[in-house]
Parts: structure tokens; C-alpha cells; sequence
């Protein structure tokens, strides 16, 4: 019997199917992730945050509850035109460029192409009539090439730049957060640094009236020169510490002038802060997940991840077939009078199939390497969640315990004064000296001082806080499918 002969379709199949066979040579066996996201619920912290008072939700200007106007403004400015924050933008716009390429790359290319090109063959290289002779040849074509995404790589690719571009725009919003923490860190630090000098400059007074004291007492021979020599001592004291009071509040307001962009003339604008107010510590009536969603930190490693996870996909679409369609239609003629007739049309176009089969390990180590990538974002991710849960428990504990510290001072300043109104009852009535009277105003003036060093730590902690809480911010989380789709691509 005689065996039939093989279709030409089928002659042509048969070294697609012949690759599509080999196409396991190039596997992604035993390539895996390492690390999954902690799921922030299981976190035990409940216990922790329950003690805290509730809120409805954290103002985005949470810097007014200071009730300072100055800080608002100083606030507003340093956002509106700080340099920091055009880079952050600056990156925002190279993220969203990125993601352009990305989605670019799916979509078919078109180009129009005009050539002319000529050629002499030599009569050494081919006799009459192609010898001798120069021939040249015009061509006007249209040129179309288009990648069908057949395994979702291409996709993979333009979500990971998403992601990528979602990232970059919370931490844009995290680097406006961190300005504005800094401003108030540095105005609270302004505030105390003048509430030292004015401690300062009332040690100083009180030491140059019991220096007076003392001299008198030394001319009217009732005492030596060793209560002149200590009281002088606490004079000097008290200028180095007005002095060091006065480089802090230079230093503070530096600091401001460098946060708002400007130069170092720019503080000498700044007046002293009124009396800061320190809000009660509170928490947004919601669970930890919810609770740090609102942290840039947390949201853009999570995106991160994100990207991380569409990059895998992307990874394994490029160990499966990619097929390219190209074609060129065009005219083309020996001169310009027939480039134009029906015979100058020209046509070539086709599907281009590539299979990997061996490539030296390209595509497994290029695999491994997305898959190292997530784990290090994941891994981040996770640092980020628990170190969230710890800033929002340390702000909380150190307002507390700032409370108390404050609460105890008080009560001992009113100790104080009340010795300190009973010595100048007892000095008008005859009963002691002066030197009693500025003996007993010494404590006073020392709780003053640690009284405005605990305020200006009370009011760093609702600082902290705040900004453990994501400053009031509305950030756009990946969803719980995205994760869950992201967690499935990995593996």
C-alpha cells in the first residue's frame, strides 16, 4: 500500500509541535517563594490598645490641635514648596513613566518606512545584462508589529509597574508626613528652649539678689567671703545656662527655617510659640489592620509586594512560546513614474514562534531572582507592620506615663511654692531672712524647668503618635483578592 504524503500545513506544523515537545527543558520545578505576608490581625495588640481613649478619626491637619497659628502656617509653608518634596514628586512622575513603557510594550506598533537604496554589480561579479549596470529601487511602506500577550506576561509586567507607581505616590505623601513631623519636632523643641531661658533668666535674677545679700553681709562683718564666692558661682551658672537656653532656641529656629526651603535669615521671622497644648492620646475606633492601613510605611511595602508578585508572573510567562506578528504593505518600483502603479505593491507578513529550550539558566535564575525580590518586599512589608504596631504602642505608653510624671512634678511644684509663699510670709512678718526666702525659690524654679522638659516630651509623644497613625492619611491599599492573587502567582 502505498503511504500518503504529508499535507504542506502539516510539514509546516510539525517543528512548532516539535518545539511545543523539548518546551520542558526550560522549567520552573523547585522555584518557590520563602516568605508570606503576616496577616496584621494576628498581631496580638488589642490588649495593649484598649486602654487607649477612641476617636472618630485622625485629622489630616492633626498639627492644629497644638492651637498655635504660627505652627499652621509654618506647616502649610514648608508643604507647599519644599525641596524634599519635588524629588518625591519627581519620582511619582519617573514611577508613572515607567508604567507608560510597560503598557506601551502590549500594545501594536505602527511605522511608516521610506527607502531608496541602489546597487552596481561589478562585470567581474555577473555578466550582461545584471553586470555594469546600476539598478535602484524606491520603496514607501507601512510597518506593523504586534506581540500577542497569549500568557499574561506582558500584563504582569505593566501591573507590576502599577504597583510600582502606587508606591512611589504614598511615599510621596509619607515624605510630607515626615516634613510636617519635623516642623512640629522642631517647634516644640523652639518652645522649650524659651521656657529654659526663662527659668534661666529667673535663676539669674535670684542668684544676683543673694550675691547682693551676701556682700552686705560680708561689709556689715556678720559673714565671709565664702557665701559671696558660691553666690557668685550660681550667677555664672546661670548665664552658661541662659546662654546654652539661647543657642537651642537659634538652633531650633535654623532648623524650621532649613524645613521650609528658606535660608538661615528666615528665623529671624519666627516668634516664640504660645503655650502648646498636648491632646489626649487617641486611637481611630478600628482593628489593627485597618489601623495601619493609614501608614505610608506599611501601604507602600505592600504595594511593593505587589509589584513583586506580578513581576513572578511576568518571570514564568517568559518560559512558555512567544509569538510575534509582523507585517510590511507598501509600494516599490525601480523609479518614481511606476512607484505608483498597481503593479509596485508589495506585501510580507507573517507569525514569528520562539520557544526557550536551552539557555544557559537565564530564565530559572531570572525566576529565582523575582522570587528573591518578593520575599525581600514581603519581608519588609511584615518589618514594617510589626514595627507600626510597636510606634503606636511606645507613643501610647510614653504619653501615659508622661501624664503621670507631669501630674507628680505639679504636685510637688505646689509643694514648693507653697514653702516658698510661707518663707516671704514668714520674712515680712520678721520671722526669717531673705536668704530663706531665695533658698526656698531655688526648688521652684527647678520644677519649673523639669516641668516644661516633660511637656515638650508630652507633646513629642502626641508627635509620635500622629504620625505612628499615618498623620490622618487616606491611603489606597492593594485588596484583599490582589493579595490573595499575588500570594497565588508567587507560588
Amino acid at each position: 500500500m502505498t503511504p500518503r504524503p504529508v499535507a504542506p500545513a502539516a510539514r509546516r506544523l510539525t517543528p512548532l509541535f516539535l518545539a511545543l515537545a523539548l518546551a520542558g527543558c526550560a522549567s520552573t520545578h523547585g522555584l518557590d517563594t520563602q516568605v508570606r505576608p503576616t496577616d496584621a490581625d494576628s498581631l496580638a495588640a488589642s490588649a495593649t490598645l484598649s486602654s487607649a481613649g477612641r476617636v472618630s478619626a485622625l485629622s489630616r491637619d492633626w498639627w492644629t490641635a497644638f492651637g498655635d497659628p504660627q505652627l499652621d502656617a509654618l506647616v502649610q509653608e514648608a508643604l507647599a514648596g519644599q525641596p524634599s518634596l519635588a524629588a518625591a514628586d519627581a519620582r511619582v512622575r519617573q514611577a508613572v513613566a515607567q508604567a507608560g513603557l510597560a503598557d506601551a510594550a502590549r500594545k501594536p506598533t505602527v511605522g511608516v518606512t521610506a527607502q531608496y537604496s541602489g546597487i552596481l554589480i561589478p562585470d567581474s561579479v555577473a555578466p550582461e545584462p545584471l553586470g555594469g549596470e546600476y539598478s535602484g529601487i524606491v520603496l514607501l511602506g507601512l510597518n506593523i508589529k504586534y506581540s500577542p500577550d497569549f500568557w499574561g506576561g506582558q500584563r504582569a509586567r505593566y501591573e507590576a509597574a502599577i504597583g510600582q507607581v502606587r508606591a512611589a505616590e504614598v511615599e510621596a505623601q509619607a515624605a510630607r508626613l515626615t516634613l510636617a513631623s519635623n516642623i512640629v519636632r522642631a517647634y516644640v523643641g523652639l518652645a522649650q528652649a524659651h521656657d529654659a531661658l526663662d527659668v534661666a533668666s529667673a535663676e539669674k535674677a535670684r542668684s544676683q539678689r543673694l550675691l547682693g545679700l551676701g556682700r552686705q553681709r560680708v561689709k556689715a562683718g556678720i559673714d565671709n567671703q565664702m557665701s559671696v564666692r558660691n553666690a557668685e558661682s550660681l550667677v555664672g551658672a546661670a548665664d552658661q545656662q541662659a546662654a546654652a537656653a539661647q543657642q537651642q532656641i537659634d538652633a531650633a529656629k535654623h532648623a524650621i527655617a532649613a524645613l521650609l526651603g528658606e535660608g538661615p535669615d528666615r528665623a529671624d521671622t519666627i516668634a516664640r510659640p504660645k503655650l502648646l497644648t498636648a491632646p489626649e492620646p487617641g486611637l481611630p475606633s478600628v482593628i489593627p489592620s485597618e489601623l495601619l492601613g493609614h501608614r505610608p510605611d506599611v501601604v507602600a511595602s505592600r504595594w511593593r509586594a505587589e509589584a513583586a508578585s506580578r513581576g513572578i508572573a511576568a518571570a514564568k510567562a517568559e518560559f512558555y512560546p512567544t509569538v510575534n506578528l509582523s507585517a510590511l504593505v507598501g509600494i516599490a518600483a525601480g523609479g518614481l513614474d511606476k512607484l505608483f502603479s498597481s503593479d509596485a505593491l508589495v506585501a510580507q507578513g507573517g507569525p514569528a514562534i520562539s520557544l526557550p529550550i536551552f539557555d544557559g539558566g537565564r530564565l530559572r535564575n531570572n525566576l529565582a531572582r523575582t522570587n528573591a525580590d518578593y520575599d525581600l518586599a514581603v519581608a519588609a512589608y511584615n518589618g514594617n507592620l510589626v514595627t507600626g504596631l510597636r510606634e503606636v504602642a511606645d507613643a501610647l505608653d510614653a504619653a501615659r506615663g508622661l501624664d503621670r510624671q507631669i501630674a507628680a512634678v505639679r504636685r510637688a511644684r505646689e509643694a514648693a511654692q507653697s514653702a516658698f509663699s510661707l518663707a516671704n510670709t514668714r520674712y515680712k512678718a520678721g520671722l526669717s531672712t531673705q536668704l530663706d526666702v531665695l533658698a526656698a525659690q531655688r526648688p521652684l524654679l527647678q520644677l519649673d524647668q523639669q516641668i516644661a522638659a516633660l511637656r515638650a516630651q508630652r507633646l513629642l509623644a502626641v508627635v509620635d503618635l500622629d504620625q505612628a497613625l499615618g498623620g490622618g492619611l487616606e491611603l489606597t491599599a492593594p485588596t484583599s483578592d490582589s493579595t490573595s492573587e499575588s500570594a497565588t502567582a508567587a507560588r
